[in-house]
């Protein structure tokens, strides 16, 4: 998406930060003059207010911080970095004791309502303007509400009740309303992506490439409804995914993640945070991933400053994939494999004492700039909303076709050709925990096993059985590792949140 600068009238959030004018992608366009006053005037002003709510993924409230902690936090991987005070906000989060200080909590609360308000100021603003196409006003408000349905998701599935706001406050004081209960959040959010999805369009073309379409709300509504445990109409809106997008899987699971592969209409991606290098260094608030950088094995020299080694697969993560699984090659580096400079991943190494790093986000040296890679985060994927499908429907022709579709890519088989070899049938065993499973290695190191492990508490799949088994296990290994309680199945509310709204209240346990 080719978005300038974003325009947007400043705003006081919660947080005390002005939810003022953002930076998005490619160009800039002078913001000293903008005031409410003379803004909402135009196309123009709406296409950059609704930029605006986008910018915010790009960004540490999102995907640039705050959401590389759920891996973390599950059981997919620890923080990684150097021996000393490296990653401490992703150390916190591994061991369970997490102050109402840390910065992930912190980031993703801050951010997430920062868009969430600029989306309202698109909603509340957009439909006053005059000078704009029927068409253009329609796709800002789909776009917002999309977005506005994105951040509360993540917003509830992390901190449980939180603020409903659906327009944005009157007064500065009137941020400080108390928490809304999480059921009343969930229905907002169906609601938000249901409108999106009547509003938005199928597709996009040239600079407008990689907006949110009608296929990705549908897509993330399959996903919200699959978390609410509603699966007859978690199957509904996958089906409509799978059968109407014109959507098709990636025959290469690593064709994913390539630079080159970003925002195609007719391929596997429904929604991409967008990146471009070229204008970060050490920046995580711009429009440049740091993931190349941080999630780069440490010292190898492979990226502009060699790697931090951030978030480090567990070696029970790494040995769990079947043997002849093609994404284990995509998304790990393990000891032997070879670099671009001729050397080798090392069997141990600072912060990664088995030799494991994240390979999915790597692009190299892509020029001289530190925290600066052009390679798009994938929101939602076609892969995904198949398993959404499986787990909806169970173990039915349906459904056992849904989940052997990604089962196939995965071991570079033909998608549409059954397979003896590799496909699940009607006699697998706990159709659920494979379900789960195949998620786990699908989706890894995109941010979503937390969430998985959350959704499943109070079942041998959640989050405290899940990680207490992987302590057992990493014992033997002589690894130490701590376990969740039920304190741990949400952050804590930020403590500055706490001290300049006194109609919230902390969450259990912290």
């Amino acid at each position: 998406m080719t978005i300038s600068k974003v325009a947007c009238a400043a705003f006081l959030l919660s947080l005390g930060l002005l939810g003022g004018c953002g930076e998005k992608f490619l160009e800039e366009a002078p913001v000293d003059q903008i005031t409410d006053a003379n803004f909402y005037q135009t196309e123009q002003d709406a296409i950059q207010a609704t930029n605006a709510a986008y910018s915010e993924l790009t960004k540490e409230g999102q995907y640039n911080l705050a959401m590389w902690a759920f891996d973390i936090w599950a059981d997919n991987s620890v923080s990684g970095g150097d021996d000393g005070n490296d990653a401490v906000e992703y150390k916190q989060l591994e061991s369970f004791s997490i102050p109402s200080t840390n910065i992930v909590a912190n980031r993703l609360w801050g951010g997430s309502f920062i868009g969430v308000q600029r989306a309202n100021l698109v909603l509340q603003k957009v439909p006053a303007i005059t000078n704009i196409s029927a068409g253009i006003k329609q796709r800002c408000l789909g776009e917002a509400q999309f977005l506005r349905a994105k951040f509360y998701f993540d917003l509830v599935r992390a901190y449980g009740d939180v603020p409903l706001f659906t327009a944005p406050p009157a007064s500065p004081e009137a941020v400080n309303i108390p928490r809304t209960p999480a059921a009343e959040v969930y229905k907002q959010i169906e609601q938000d992506l249901k409108d999106a999805f009547a509003n938005l369009p199928a597709s996009y073309a040239g600079t407008d490439l990689g907006r949110a379409t009608k296929w990705a709300a549908a897509g993330l509504l399959a996903k919200v409804y699959i978390t609410e445990g509603k699966k007859p109409e978690a199957a509904e809106w996958a089906r409509q995914v799978i059968s109407n997008s014109g959507k098709t899987m990636w025959d290469n699971y690593a064709d994913n993640f390539k630079v080159g592969n970003e925002n195609r209409n007719e391929k596997e991606s429904l929604f991409e945070v967008q990146y471009v290098n070229g204008r970060n260094e050490y920046e995580r608030n711009n429009v440049g991933s740091a993931m190349n950088e941080f999630f780069g094995p440490r010292g190898a020299n492979q990226t502009p400053g060699s790697g931090y080694g951030f978030n480090v697969p567990e070696p029970d993560f790494v040995n769990g994939y079947e043997a002849g699984d093609t994404r284990k090659a995509a998304t790990v580096w393990v000891p032997g494999d070879a670099f671009v400079d001729g050397k080798t991943q090392a069997p141990r190494a600072t912060g990664s004492p088995f030799g494991y790093n994240v390979k999915k986000w790597f692009v190299g040296k892509v020029n001289t700039n530190i925290w600066d890679s052009p390679l798009n985060v994938p929101v939602m994927r076609l892969a995904e909303v198949y398993l959404i499908l499986a787990e909806a429907v169970g173990p039915t022709t349906e459904g056992l076709e849904a989940i052997n579709k990604v089962r196939r890519r995965a071991f570079g088989l033909p998608i549409n050709t059954p397979s003896a070899a590799r496909d699940l049938t009607a006699n697998t065993p706990d159709f659920t925990a494979a379900v789960l499973r195949e998620r786990k290695y699908e989706l890894a190191f995109e941010f979503d096993r937390w969430f998985d492990l959350k959704r499943y508490n109070g079942t041998p799949y959640g989050l405290i059985p899940v990680m207490t088994a992987q302590r057992d296990f990493l014992r033997t290994l002589g690894i130490q590792r701590a376990v969740p309680t039920a304190t741990n199945l949400v952050l804590p509310i930020p403590q500055s949140e706490l001290d300049a709204n006194p109609g919230l209240k902390q969450n259990p346990g912290y």
